[in-house]
């Protein structure tokens, strides 16, 4: 067992917490998230070329620009450039390049003369035939549904996760590690702000899961606090919380590291595909782990505190 100072450092992590959640918070206004087609609604048209060809994804850009002439402005595009392996008959398994374009509209025409002109490129255009494509449309009417939906999953989520941690442990458990999820949450975000990845559904779903598994670890550092302050009813608060942080520490980096091993081999693999699924759970590990050692134990601890203080008063 380690005897780390945890609650020493609580001030200086808790300012260094401050300044990263300002910063999120700054940077989701100021910068703005990045919503994808499920929340915006729109088209995603996936294209795949022969092997082997020179692809450039400025000049898709650009004869996405010229297609679009005037809507270009109200209709907001981006291009990513993709692999996908596929069989080539008489040549076998081979990776394509390809590029996926989305862009933000709800006019179907718009999305049709898009397609054609990218199944069959102008000859100035530079761009080779594509040899297989999808074509992917939402509607307005659904995107706010899955919208709202979205957040009503996540505010359910932590409403519960409050109310079981307050039933099972009290309000003040139940409070500090709601508090803590949502710093996790708000980070994440900020990370997808600054960077500007797309959120999308699985995105929801990982940050839904990083929820799970933040509260996961919170309750266990809990549970030990607990269990410490009826063995040892005459140390202090401060006393117990550090124990018991140093107590599960290990299971806390053991559990921590063998889940963003995973992780990170799904980033290497799947690439551009999950790339924004896998940063959110990696980000939610680790911010979780973080909380639940510097941010949930010390609310708990400063709550404790008041409470003596007022009924002292």
């Amino acid at each position: 067992m380690t005897n780390f100072d945890f609650m020493g450092k609580a001030k200086f992590f808790g300012f260094v917490s401050a300044l990263l959640f300002a910063g999120s918070i700054f940077s989701m206004v100021v910068i703005g998230l990045r919503p994808g087609i499920d929340f915006t609604g729109g088209i995603q048209l996936t294209l795949l070329y022969p092997s082997g060809t020179p692809l450039s994804t400025q000049a898709v850009r650009g004869y996405v620009a010229q297609v679009l002439g005037a809507q270009a402005a109200s209709s907001p595009y981006y291009v990513q450039n993709i692999t996908a392996e596929r069989d080539v008959p008489g040549v076998g398994r081979q990776p394509l390049p390809g590029v996926v374009v989305t862009v933000r509209t709800d006019d179907k025409t718009l999305a049709e003369n898009l397609r054609k002109a990218l199944l069959f490129p102008a000859a100035d255009s530079g761009l080779p035939t594509p040899l297989e494509h999808s074509l992917t449309e939402i509607g307005g009417q659904v995107s706010r549904e899955i919208v709202n939906r979205a957040w009503q999953a996540v505010l359910v989520a932590l409403a519960a996760m409050l109310i079981y941690i307050a039933v099972r442990f009290r309000l003040r458990y139940g409070v500090a590690a709601v508090l803590a999820l949502i710093h996790d949450v708000v980070l994440t975000l900020g990370v997808f702000s600054v960077f500007r990845l797309e959120i999308n559904l699985p995105v929801i779903a990982a940050l839904l899961m990083v929820v799970g598994y933040s509260i996961n670890d919170t309750i266990v550092v809990f549970d030990r606090i607990r269990e410490n302050l009826r063995l040892s009813k005459k140390a202090s608060l401060w006393e117990v919380i550090n124990r018991s942080i140093n107590q599960t520490l290990t299971r806390t980096l053991n559990t921590s590291s063998t889940t963003l091993l995973p992780i990170v081999v799904l980033l290497v693999v799947a690439g551009i595909a999950l790339r924004e699924f896998t940063v959110a759970m990696a980000c939610g590990v680790i911010f979780g782990t973080y909380s639940s050692i510097f941010i949930a134990s010390p609310i708990l601890y400063g709550w404790a505190r008041v409470a003596e203080r007022l009924r002292a008063r």
